[in-house]
C-alpha cells in the first residue's frame, strides 16, 4: 500500500488549502479503513488531526483534534481511493508537515504517506 499525499503549500492566515493522499496497491481499497491526518511542526512531536472511520453499510464518521473541529473537515472518495482534509480559517499554529495514514479497526495506522507541507503566514 502507498499513500500519496498533496496539496500543501503557502496560504495566508484565514486562508483555506485542501488536502488529498491518494492510495494505490494491487487490490487495495480505502472503504473499509480508518483513513487518518496527523501533522508534525518542527520541533513537536507528531499530533492527531482528523480521522474517517467505516462504521459499516456505506456509513462513515468523523473526528476531529480539539484544535481543529469547526475548521477542518476530512472526507474521502471511494471510487478514486482518496481522502481529503480541507482546512479553513487557518492559523500560523496550523503550520506543519501534514502525513496521512491508514488503519484498521483499532490497530495501529499502519501505512503512512510522505507528507506535504503546510504553511500559514501571520
Amino acid at each position: 500500500v502507498q499513500l500519496q499525499a498533496s496539496g500543501g503549500g503557502l496560504v495566508q492566515a484565514g486562508g483555506s488549502l485542501r488536502l488529498s493522499c491518494a492510495a494505490s496497491g494491487r487490490t487495495f481499497s480505502i472503504s473499509m479503513y480508518v483513513m487518518g491526518w496527523f501533522r508534525q511542526a518542527p520541533g513537536k512531536e507528531r499530533e492527531f488531526v482528523a480521522a474517517h472511520t467505516w462504521s459499516g453499510g456505506s456509513t462513515y464518521y468523523a473526528e476531529y483534534a480539539d484544535s481543529v473541529r469547526g475548521r477542518f473537515t476530512i472526507s474521502r472518495d471511494n471510487a478514486k481511493n482518496t481522502v481529503y482534509l480541507q482546512m479553513s480559517s487557518l492559523k500560523p499554529e496550523d503550520s506543519a508537515v501534514y502525513y496521512c495514514a491508514v488503519k484498521s479497526g483499532q490497530s495501529q495506522y499502519k501505512y503512512w504517506g510522505q507528507g506535504t507541507q503546510v504553511t500559514v503566514s501571520s
